[in-house]
């Protein structure tokens, strides 16, 4: 019997790994998050209004833009262009907005 050169199955391992994630990243289906492609909740404070009571906020606005749409509230970014997301809470839960919903189609 021949003995396997432990060094072939090695770089035959190593070979299949890497030509699995070059064909996987060609047709699309490796993503790598960067750091702009979300923006996190935490970034986002809700101040509740009282009757009688100030508050105060900046004058300068956001670099957010809300869009009410199909009733889930959707951020879209101003100095990214194409970043959007829907706003969630900690439970990943859609924050809902009333207003400008969808016209349904008559049938």
């Amino acid at each position: 019997m021949s003995a396997t050169n432990p060094v072939h199955l090695i770089l035959t391992a190593v070979g299949s790994v890497a030509a699995t994630v070059v064909v996987l990243g060609y047709y699309g289906y490796l993503h790598v998050a960067k750091p702009e492609d979300a923006l996190l909740l935490a970034d986002f404070t809700m101040l509740k209004t009282a009757p009688g009571e100030d508050y105060r906020v900046s004058l300068k606005p956001a670099s957010q833009v809300a869009q009410c749409i199909d009733g889930v509230l959707v951020l879209f970014d101003t100095d990214q262009k194409g970043l959007t997301g829907v706003l969630v809470d900690r439970r990943r839960q859609a924050v809902r907005c009333l207003g400008q919903e969808t016209p349904q189609v008559e049938r």
